[in-house]
């Protein structure tokens, strides 16, 4: 039986196999490519942390850093799908269910401001 997310470690060990599987993605990895992954990694981590673990520290507004990117449903899509098969992979429990349900949520909300859901609906 695997454990439930419970401290940074876990987020840290969620994050580092996301972000590889992300980075396998010939569908994502160009969104990611110029980034620092000295900087992003850790700051991916205090998101998850505060989303998770309800550890304060985190106040970047994650709708504005991702809005302005040409993102597609699909893109999305594959991101939630990668990060509940990573999450599934490691985790099972509450935490682990609650990431889920709230990556699909960001996920929902961003394509939402995005427009991405106009044609449908139709």
């Amino acid at each position: 039986m695997k454990k439930d997310i419970g401290s940074e470690k876990d987020i840290s060990m969620l994050i580092d196999a996301f972000y590889t599987a992300v980075l396998s993605s010939p569908n994502l990895r160009p969104f990611f490519d110029h980034l620092s992954w000295e900087e992003h990694l850790p700051h991916m981590k205090r998101f998850w942390c505060f989303v998770l673990l309800d550890q304060p520290g985190y106040s970047t507004n994650v709708t504005e850093k991702h809005i302005q990117m040409p993102l597609k449903k699909e893109h999305f899509d594959e991101w939630i799908n990668l990060f509940c098969n990573t999450m599934d992979a490691l985790f099972e429990g509450e935490k682990a269910t609650l990431g889920k349900e709230r990556a699909k949520l960001i996920g929902l909300g961003i394509q939402h401001k995005m427009g991405l859901f106009k044609n449908h609906l139709n």
